[in-house]
C-alpha cells in the first residue's frame, strides 16, 4: 500500500463516516464473539465528548478517500488514556491499516499528555492480541468491567 493513499485524522465521532465505520465494528463483533455482542453492555458507550478533544478523540482512517477504519482514545485518568473502538475493515487488513491507527492514536495520547495507555480485547481477536504484544504492549490485571474482554494491555508511552 502507498503510505499516500492512507490517511488517518481526527473526525466528530458523530459524523456520518464516523458512525458508520462503528456500525461496522458493532456487526463485526456480533458476528465473531462467542456470545455475540451488545454495545449497550459493553459498559462504554462511545460517548462523544470523552473521545473529542480536549479529553480524547476520535480518528478515521480513509484509504483513497474511503473510510475503512476507525479509533477512539479517551482519558482514564491524569496521564492514562484508553484505546477503544478500534476495527479495520476486512478488504483493508493486513495492509498496516490498524498498525498505522494504532501509532497515529498513540501519537495523540502523547499530544495530550499521557504517559501510558490501556486497552481490552476479547479471545476472539487474536489478530489484534498479535498486534499488541508486537507494539509494546504488556498484559496486565482488569481495569474495567467490560463483560466482553478477556485480555487486559498496557503501554507505557515514550
Amino acid at each position: 500500500m502507498e503510505s499516500s493513499s492512507l490517511s488517518i485524522a481526527i473526525e466528530p465521532p458523530y459524523s456520518a463516516d464516523a458512525r458508520a465505520c462503528l456500525g461496522a465494528y458493532v456487526a463485526e463483533l456480533a458476528e465473531r464473539f462467542e456470545a455475540a455482542f451488545d454495545p449497550n453492555q459493553s459498559k462504554w458507550a462511545p460517548d462523544d465528548a470523552a473521545i473529542s478533544p480536549p479529553s480524547g478523540c476520535f480518528l478515521v482512517a480513509r484509504l483513497d478517500g474511503r473510510p475503512v477504519g476507525c479509533g477512539a482514545l479517551r482519558t482514564l485518568g491524569p496521564g492514562v488514556g484508553e484505546i477503544k473502538r478500534m476495527w479495520v475493515h476486512r478488504e483493508t487488513r493486513g495492509r498496516g491499516v490498524a498498525w498505522r491507527m494504532l501509532e497515529a492514536l498513540e501519537a495523540h495520547a502523547r499530544g495530550l499528555g499521557m504517559t501510558r495507555v490501556r486497552l481490552d480485547t476479547n479471545r476472539a481477536l487474536t489478530q489484534a492480541q498479535a498486534m499488541y504484544l508486537k507494539a509494546g504492549y504488556v498484559e496486565i490485571e482488569r481495569f474495567n468491567d467490560n463483560p466482553y474482554a478477556d485480555f487486559w494491555y498496557e503501554k507505557v508511552l515514550s
